[in-house]
């Protein structure tokens, strides 16, 4: 079962969300605040294909390296609609430094790249840096209002 972990934004202690409760409203084990996936959560490249085959939320992936100029240029926008979207998408980042096999496993020839899936299938796909809006509107293409 897939799962991701998410701080506490009251407690910061750290929940571990299964992948089909994300949409649930999960609240936190310890101070039974909400908690919702308000910013990108990092993954690795099994987390990844759990959540794609399990998670009732459309993934927003960014594959990304720290050394990338475009991909730090992308991360703020990626933070700010991981909390436009929070309960409705999941945004994650997966490291294509730390688990190059993941980039390649679904065909990442450039970073950054984001890849939308929703109901366990690709559904859209950008590649380099882009602005607010052209990410906002693939989101919108699969997100339910």
């Amino acid at each position: 079962m897939a799962s991701v972990i998410v701080s506490c934004p009251s407690c910061q202690k750290k929940n571990r969300i299964p992948a089909a409760r994300l949409q649930a409203r999960p609240r936190c084990g310890s101070c039974q605040s909400e908690l919702a996936c308000s910013e990108p959560v990092a993954v690795d490249g099994e987390t990844l294909a759990g959540l794609i085959a399990e998670s009732s939320l459309p993934l927003l992936v960014d594959f990304w390296a720290p050394w990338c100029g475009p991909c730090r240029m992308v991360a703020p926008v990626l933070q700010e609609l991981a909390g436009r979207y929070r309960g409705r998408a999941l945004v994650v980042k997966v490291n294509t430094d730390e688990d190059p096999s993941a980039g390649a496993r679904h065909q990442v020839s450039g970073i950054p790249t984001l890849v939308l899936f929703s109901d366990g299938r690709e559904a859209k796909r950008l590649v380099g840096a882009h602005p607010a809006p052209t990410i906002q509107r693939l989101l919108d293409s699969v997100v339910r209002a």
